[in-house]
């Protein structure tokens, strides 16, 4: 098989890199940044698999409707569609949720599932990677090894969800004083490196940032 790695997400690297190491007998092309991204390349390639595990940049019409391109979103698809899944689904309070590897169309994560399988959102946002990274690996070495299988959304079940801006990361005066501190935590800990973490403005016009936090009971 001939499979082409399109991703920049250190989670996304470190599958693809267990992947090679597990088929050595395929040929990958790796396409490991934004910058390294060609259309042309991966055309003159002929892939029977393309993958675009933590891409968030459009594609074109022409590499979707070849029906070999797959994306993993760490949602339980139809649920969570869009952007920022894992900050959406956190700040929402949810603990359970799913990695979803599907055959890409041209909606917004509306393609037919090919593996979805149980994630928990517990712990810290590196504990949730490394659970992503250990499940997206196991889902992918499956798809090789038996076939893709899809199976259509039922977009009735759908929700959507937008992806989230670094100003969202700011813990407001209202949020103190109405706010759980459960909600708060969560807040803080879907925000850890390596995206725009929580913070509070202060008196002097600069952003004290947390980075982790506990509860407990005064």
């Amino acid at each position: 098989m001939r499979i082409v790695c399109v991703g920049y997400r250190d989670w996304a690297l470190n599958i693809y890199d267990q992947l090679q190491r597990e088929f050595p007998e395929y040929t990958f092309l790796m396409q490991l940044s934004k910058k390294d991204f060609s259309e042309i390349q991966i055309e003159q390639f002929k892939p029977d698999l393309i993958l675009f595990y933590g891409w968030s940049d459009i594609i074109a019409s022409k590499l979707i409707e070849s029906g070999k391109c797959l994306m993993l979103h760490p949602s339980p698809l139809p649920k969570y569609r869009g952007g920022s899944p894992i900050q959406n689904q956190i700040i929402n309070g949810d603990i359970h949720s799913a990695v979803t590897i599907f055959l890409m169309d041209n909606g917004i994560d509306t393609g037919p599932i090919a593996r979805q399988k149980y994630l928990s959102l517990e712990g810290t946002l590196k504990q949730i990677f490394q659970r992503i990274e250990f499940i997206g690996f196991d889902l992918t070495r499956d798809i090789f090894t038996h076939g893709l299988n899809v199976t259509d959304q039922n977009s009735e079940d759908a929700t959507h969800c937008r992806r989230r801006s670094p100003e969202q990361s700011e813990i407001t005066k209202e949020e103190l004083e109405k706010c759980s501190a459960e909600y708060l935590h969560n807040k803080i800990r879907m925000l850890a490196d390596p995206y725009p973490n929580a913070f509070i403005q202060t008196a002097d016009g600069k952003k004290l940032c947390l980075v982790t936090a506990k509860v407990t009971e005064l």
